[in-house]
């Protein structure tokens, strides 16, 4: 019977989508140990990895007889899957794309109003008791409505932040991508990162994570920013060299920023986390239940479909 190993708790619709197969459920919602994706790759057919799950090259090339056919990656970040070994080991990777577009541009535009708005610096104004009541002057933020926003990537993630900030806030769109877009909506394609974040209000980074994208948002970019310049990251935590973002806002530099996401992740530095000038939410750019559900059936689906030796619906 084809096996199956689920790397994390499952909902019930998952277990009855894999009614018939022989499925192992981990009942913890930690990564998985070295030892655990050794098996993993040893003795079961199909795998649904996530986030923190590190599938290295050099994990690849300990296994000499390798049963598994696919890693069904929960999640549409792949970087921590070698996909290169992967396939070169005759083992498919697939991901869940479509399912968190919404989500995690939602996610982008919370950080944004809070970031400009000072919402963490209220809410703990309030949460402390010392707050002595409205006045002229208190926790004076930006205005965000027809300020310039500049996307860093821009793919369907990407896209939809532009939207929700053209549509939405009559905000400016520029943005930096490989290629100019056909949009529905004026945008501007910047072609020098550099030049986009020093033309806008707002830098949002929606690119993928991986060697490519590693501290693609440096000291030399943080420093190009305009000083009321807030920077958002809806990504991958190492895309921005969050030493460099340290800096940036302890000197105030920069006007503020907005992270879902952290470099050394779940680690979150204490000088990061005394800091008001920035908004820390715990990776929640695609928790809801309606998107995490969707999420899963896409995982399944690619699952069944690589043991059973087709292509999977979101091969990567």
């Amino acid at each position: 019977m084809t096996k199956l190993l689920i790397a994390r708790p499952a909902p019930d619709e998952v277990r009855a989508a894999l009614a018939g197969f022989d499925v192992t459920y981990r009942d913890i919602d930690t990564p998985m140990s070295a030892d655990e994706m050794r098996a993993a790759l040893r003795d079961y057919d199909g795998v649904l990895p996530t986030l923190g799950d590190m599938f290295s090259a050099n994990l690849f090339a300990q296994i000499e007889n390798l049963r598994c056919k696919i890693l069904a990656n929960f999640g549409v970040g792949y970087n921590h899957i070698d996909a290169a070994a992967a396939k070169a080991s005759g083992i498919l990777v697939s991901n869940t794309p479509g399912a968190v577009t919404d989500a995690t541009a939602d996610i982008g535009m919370t950080l944004m109003l809070m970031a400009a708005r000072r919402a963490g610096e209220g809410e703990r104004l309030v949460r402390s008791g010392a707050w002595t009541g409205w006045h002229p002057s208190q926790l004076l933020g930006m205005h965000l409505t027809g300020k310039t926003v500049g996307i860093v990537g821009m793919g369907r993630i990407g896209q939809a932040v532009a939207q929700r900030c053209h549509f939405g806030f009559s905000m400016p769109v520029k943005y930096f991508s490989r290629s100019a877009k056909d949009l529905a909506y004026e945008a501007e394609h910047i072609s020098d990162l550099t030049a986009l974040v020093a033309a806008v209000d707002v830098v949002v980074i929606a690119v993928p994570g991986g060697d490519d994208t590693h501290h693609l948002i440096d000291a030399d970019v943080l420093a190009a920013m305009r000083p009321h310049g807030l920077l958002i990251n809806i990504a991958r935590g190492n895309i921005v060299d969050e030493n460099a973002l340290i800096d940036a806002l302890q000197a105030g530099s920069i006007g503020g920023a907005g992270l879902d996401v952290y470099e050394f992740e779940p680690a979150v530095p204490d000088a990061l986390r005394a800091l008001d000038n920035v908004v820390l939410l715990p990776h929640l750019g695609t928790a809801s239940h309606e998107v995490r559900l969707n999420m899963w059936m896409m995982a399944v689906d690619n699952l069944k479909a690589g043991v059973a030796g087709q292509t999977p619906p979101n091969a990567v």
